[in-house]
């Protein structure tokens, strides 16, 4: 999430902070002494490397339950959990989110998912709508960032489809709105977020240009070329195509956020305030989880 007329200006490392505190704004969290003494509980679907859902046990105190397909992914989040000293209230599992059980009332007060639904696909929205919407608590806040187009609903390119995201699909807003409206979900805060991944994708086309020995040792030369086409492709895209990335806030009840936005910006600029923007280093433990 890039702030301010001039991009550049900002690291890769601090932009990444920036999105999480944009996001978790819109979560509406609340911290245990503003919460009858009750810690929130979130879910994180695709959690990555745990980094989001670290971010919200730090920020809120909250218990946090992060899942993924990654044995890799969730091997290196729980190193890190450990490593912080939360593994008591971060946990991470191994599995796919249609498994994790539901609860009479909802089980999860906050629920997000940051670039997963561009690997769902369209097909499989029906059930992603219909599980979370029984995860989430009656009061509950669900958001939703992910790739997607603008205008109307299309397909994934065969290049694209073959070598860099197999069953993955960028969708339309309408085909998001829609699906979510069949479950009962209410759609209260869109934002299309337009040029900032193509900042993002040049910075990552840039890293991966200065370690071009280490990636062709690891991989090949082919898997190189492979995949600086297509970062540059993607750049182009979302810079000069029509390509954005979508956040969307859904609700059960609209009553369960304030009636105006300004509690996203109040909140993000507050976060930005705590957040330290990390050191990127290789901790013993989380090398070897990440090896």
């Amino acid at each position: 999430y890039y702030r301010g007329d001039d991009p550049a200006s900002t690291s890769l490392e601090q932009a990444q902070m920036d999105k999480k505190a944009h996001l978790a704004a819109k979560l509406y969290l609340r911290r245990p002494e503003d919460n009858g003494g009750k810690r929130m509980k979130a879910l994180d679907i695709g959690c990555g490397w745990g980094g989001f859902a670290l971010y919200l046990n730090q920020m809120y105190d909250c218990e946090v339950l992060g899942v993924a397909l990654a044995p890799d992914q969730i091997a290196f989040c729980k190193e890190r959990a450990k490593e912080a000293g939360v593994g008591d209230k971060v946990k991470f599992a191994l599995m796919d989110y249609r498994d994790v059980e539901a609860e009479e009332g909802g089980r999860f007060d906050r629920i997000s998912s940051v670039g997963l639904l561009e690997h769902v696909g369209t097909i499989h929205y029906p059930q992603f709508f219909e599980h979370t919407n029984r995860l989430l608590k009656p009061d509950g806040v669900m958001v939703s960032h992910c790739c997607g187009r603008a205008g109307a609903p299309g397909f994934t390119d065969a290049w694209t489809r073959e070598y860099i995201f197999p069953g993955g699909y960028i969708p339309a807003l309408s085909e998001l709105v829609t699906q979510s409206e069949r479950y009962k979900w209410q759609v209260m805060d869109v934002e299309a977020m337009r040029y900032h991944y193509s900042w993002t994708l040049e910075e990552w086309y840039k890293r991966t240009v200065m370690h071009r020995q280490e990636i062709v040792q690891m991989y090949d030369e082919e898997f190189y070329r492979m995949w600086l086409f297509y970062l540059a492709g993607a750049e182009q895209s979302f810079r000069n195509g029509n390509m954005v990335n979508w956040q969307l806030q859904y609700v059960k009840d609209r009553e369960a956020i304030p009636m105006t936005r300004e509690y996203i910006e109040q909140e993000s600029a507050r976060l930005r305030e705590r957040g330290v923007v990390p050191e990127w280093r290789f901790a013993e433990g989380l090398r070897e989880a990440a090896e």
